[in-house]
């Protein structure tokens, strides 16, 4: 038998909380990450997704790919967006799932928010999840997995206001991201050489060196294309926003619905998903 969601457990655990301001129309932010081929091009979280079935005006039912250097975490869910309403806001709520034992993350779920104000859209998401991977998850998910989900919703984040407002690809800031910190992590390398150096020389000027090449990998300013997960707020501002929509709790799976989409399917390769 198929182990229940400890719900009771990841309760207790922080809720994960990302929010940026967006400088773009609603109808583009909504496109950018409710469709399924654009929306894996700016979140790390995602390496693929699958719709598997649309209502109309109802739930989309979807399965998920993660891809890592020698395994692909795949699992399911099923999304509820929500475009029209009467205050300007939009919302989407999902749910999801995997039967991977090396997923990081079980059973789950989030919110977004679109709220339109003077200066931008507020883009907001919050989530929680079961932890995955057995015991170890469970002791690694509060220090480590959970932080660095945050980290990447936020990078994630930043990526797509890029791209909204500026139409800077995914891909080029991902590309920038990593120049940058290759750049400074070179300072780090050369400042901790040069101080070697200074100590066995006892050279001031190597050592002035040294010093300038530490500072400068931490307070030169990153260019505006290189996306950073600081842009994000971590902590909610007010309740509302922190508060799931309603819409959430009366979301039901595929499995709920009994529609049969949790049925394990083959891809064009013939894998088991």
């Amino acid at each position: 038998m198929r182990e229940k969601p400890d719900t009771a457990n990841s309760s207790k655990r922080a809720p994960i909380y990302v929010e940026i301001l967006v400088r773009a129309p609603m109808e583009r932010v909504w496109r950018l990450s409710q469709d399924t081929d654009l929306h894996p091009r700016w979140d790390l979280r995602f390496s693929r997704i699958v719709p598997l079935r649309h209502g109309d005006e109802g739930p989309v039912d979807f399965r998920y790919e993660f891809h890592l250097p020698l395994h692909s975490i795949h699992g399911t869910g099923t999304s509820l967006g929500h475009r029209h309403r009467e205050d300007g806001q939009a919302t989407s709520v999902l749910k999801f799932d995997t039967t991977d034992p090396l997923s990081p993350i079980g059973a789950g779920s989030g919110y977004w928010r679109y709220i339109p104000t003077p200066d931008g859209l507020r883009f907001i998401t919050g989530y929680n999840y079961r932890p995955g991977m057995g015991r170890v998850g469970r002791i690694l998910d509060s220090g480590v997995i959970r932080p660095v989900l945050g980290w990447a919703t936020a990078l994630s984040f930043d990526r797509l206001r890029l791209w909204a407002e500026s139409d800077v690809d995914p891909g080029t800031a991902r590309n920038r991201w990593f120049l940058d910190a290759g750049a400074r992590a070179g300072s780090l390398l050369a400042a901790g050489l040069l101080l070697r150096r200074a100590r066995t020389t006892s050279s001031k000027t190597v050592a002035v060196l040294g010093a300038a090449a530490a500072l400068s990998s931490f307070t030169i300013p990153s260019h505006w294309t290189v996306p950073r997960a600081r842009r994000c707020l971590r902590r909610a501002p007010d309740a509302r926003a922190a508060r799931a929509p309603s819409a959430l709790a009366g979301l039901k799976t595929s499995e709920e619905r009994g529609s049969g989409t949790r049925r394990m399917e083959k891809d064009e390769h013939g894998l088991d998903l």
